[in-house]
């Protein structure tokens, strides 16, 4: 579950985290780095999602939405039954709780700044 969200800071289960990061399983990955700042590819999160068939990504673009998600994300999420929802990561963050709290199963992605 995560606690908070402010511009260049999350807190989960009462850690803080101030790099880009992925929760997946009830784990979280720090310091998450994409090949292109600004733009989430298929390699930035492969590791983490081929082993997520199913289910929901949550995308959190950033508090101002700048990072894009790549059409061969979108590909892959539509090709192997993951739903792929994209919003600024204020919005992901509420999101990412509301489908945890339900018992849905759900990954997350979230660029913590711009």
């Amino acid at each position: 579950m995560i606690e908070e969200y402010n511009f260049g800071e999350m807190v989960i289960d009462g850690e803080t985290y101030r790099k880009d990061l992925i929760i997946s399983k009830n784990r979280v990955i720090p310091n998450w780095w994409r090949d292109e700042g600004h733009v989430l590819q298929l390699n930035d999160i492969s590791e983490s999602i081929e082993k997520n068939t199913g289910g929901t990504l949550i995308v959190g673009t950033g508090k101002f939405g700048m990072m894009k998600v790549s059409n061969e994300v979108k590909s892959f999420c539509q090709s192997n039954d993951i739903t792929l929802i994209a919003r600024k990561t204020g919005k992901a963050v509420e999101l990412f709780n509301q489908y945890s709290n339900e018992g849905n199963p759900v990954m997350g992605a979230f660029h913590l700044t711009c």
